[in-house]
């Protein structure tokens, strides 16, 4: 077998073997999202992949002449080795299913007589989703897992027995430290290792800072959901205040009455703008002026691309901030690891919120991430992800500028997400056409806190983050097709961007 795949690869070096040369946008949109499923229990995952292939096949999902994706990418996007996909696409080849050529890549081969249609019929009214573009995760594939994995190792080398005891609910101190020297450095943040406390995620420390709170905590007018709910099912009632492009109108703060204010202040979430520089002073006043708590929720502030991040709003005045970060969109929302700094003694009250021991987040990862921040690892790869998710978005504003000139495109100086801003009564209309075409993505109204009385506002809200490199552009072009058409077709303006750094 062997011998039969390195045979098969050389003789396809676009599809299999080196890349072709080149940028590599010569490929993008060859290969599509192929939705292959592995989750069977029959076989290795080299037969699980040559079964998902013939049926893909076999279903005319992939047609007689479709390119396939390079092995090096699908093995990539499916989390598997790159033998494993190198050797299914070999035996398929040899069982005529695929063919590969030099300077053709590998593709389905063609045969006289097309395979029958088998595709099953989606449930009525349930349209299957072929390209997340939901703002809700970074890009699972560049996890850094050889990184990672040494830091991993490195961590249970180096801790102490007591370490796999019952933990300390306010989290493993060597974390602690690595993050008050590294949040000072990359995000102004000033705090103690005491002033810290371990969670698993903005979620779960809100929650927990909830539970101490009293009285009614202001929100954002636009913001997610769910976090309203763990306040208000906390027993707080949520007031908005509305948003514009500086932000939160932080000025309105006194008529609400409220004990805590709840901001995104490094890139308003989901709106996109940053809260300007006289509010995040006017909030710090309001706080310290009333006994206020600003609540910091921080939770993109490192993926700004078009100058330094803005630092935090907690180096104003440690006193009166809650910080809160996790690894959420740095790393994955898989590893669960959030944190706190808080002021003065609410770290004590917090961590007994916790329990007498930790049950939430686990001391290996704890240990590992604390490494990774202490090597350098973790800003390496920020940064490398910060490049990434610039020229993703650089290529949604420039597909957009192509294809749809009449969108106005706001909330892109940082983050992960872009909001598509459409005419008043559209929003409907277009998440219908987004469904159509396949496509997971958010609507503004979704946002909206129920008690706002500004006017609502019609947009998408565009994730870059979590589609595959070599799927990303089948997901714009079905985007531009879910879009609204011109009023005015001869007459378009050009496409609009906001929210660039003053």
């Amino acid at each position: 077998m062997a011998d039969r795949r390195l045979q098969t690869v050389s003789d396809a070096p676009s599809g299999q073997g080196d890349e072709p040369a080149g940028t590599g946008d010569e490929l993008e949109g060859t290969g599509s999202d192929l939705h292959l499923d592995l989750t069977g229990t029959g076989g290795g995952l080299r037969a699980r992949l040559m079964d998902a292939l013939r049926e893909a096949i076999r279903s005319g999902r992939l047609v007689p002449g479709s390119r396939l994706p390079p092995y090096r990418a699908l093995a990539k996007d499916l989390g598997i080795a790159r033998n494993t996909v190198a050797d299914a696409y070999a035996e398929l080849v040899e069982e005529g299913w695929l063919t590969a050529r030099q300077g053709s890549g590998t593709r389905v081969a063609r045969r006289a007589e097309p395979l029958p249609q088998a595709r099953p019929l989606a449930p009525r009214g349930r349209l299957r989703t072929v390209h997340d573009l939901q703002p809700s995760s970074p890009d699972a594939a560049a996890f850094p897992r050889g990184d990672w994995t040494a830091s991993v190792r490195r961590a249970l080398a180096a801790a102490p027995n007591e370490a796999f005891g019952v933990g300390d609910p306010q989290g493993r101190r060597e974390l602690r430290e690595a993050l008050v020297e590294y949040l000072a450095r990359a995000r102004g943040v000033r705090a103690r290792a005491d002033d810290i406390v371990i969670c698993s995620g903005f979620a779960h420390g809100l929650e927990l800072l909830c539970s101490i709170l009293d009285g009614p905590v202001a929100v954002e007018a636009y913001g997610l959901s769910f976090h309203r709910s763990i306040i208000e099912r906390a027993g707080h009632a949520t007031i908005p205040l509305e948003v514009d492009t500086g932000g939160a109108r932080v000025e309105d703060l006194p008529a609400t009455g409220a004990d805590a204010v709840l901001l995104t202040p490094a890139h308003q979430y989901p709106t996109g703008g940053p809260l300007r520089p006289e509010r995040r002073a006017a909030v710090v006043d309001w706080a310290r002026a009333t006994g206020g708590l600003v609540i910091e929720d921080d939770y993109d502030g490192v993926f700004r691309y078009d100058r330094e991040p803005v630092g935090a709003v907690q180096g104003l005045d440690p006193d009166r901030v809650v910080y809160m970060g996790s690894t959420s969109k740095s790393l994955s929302p898989a590893l669960r690891v959030g944190w706190m700094v808080l002021p003065g003694g609410l770290a004590g009250r917090v961590a007994e919120a916790k329990g007498a021991r930790e049950l939430v987040t686990g001391v290996v990862d704890q240990l590992a991430f604390a490494d990774l921040v202490a090597s350098g690892a973790y800003d390496r790869h920020v940064r490398r992800m910060r490049g990434i998710y610039r020229r993703r978005r650089d290529r949604l504003i420039a597909v957009l500028a192509e294809r749809a000139p009449h969108i106005n495109v706001s909330g892109i100086a940082a983050g992960l997400h872009a909001v598509l801003e459409l005419p008043d009564g559209a929003e409907a209309a277009a998440l219908h056409g987004a469904r159509r075409q396949g496509l997971a993505l958010d609507g503004l109204g979704a946002y909206r806190h129920p008690g706002s009385t500004a006017p609502p506002r019609d947009g998408l809200v565009i994730g870059y983050g979590t589609p595959s490199e070599h799927a990303y552009a089948a997901a714009l072009d079905a985007l531009c097709l879910a879009l609204p058409d011109p009023p005015d077709v001869d007459h378009a303006p050009l496409t609009r961007v906001r929210n660039r750094p003053e």
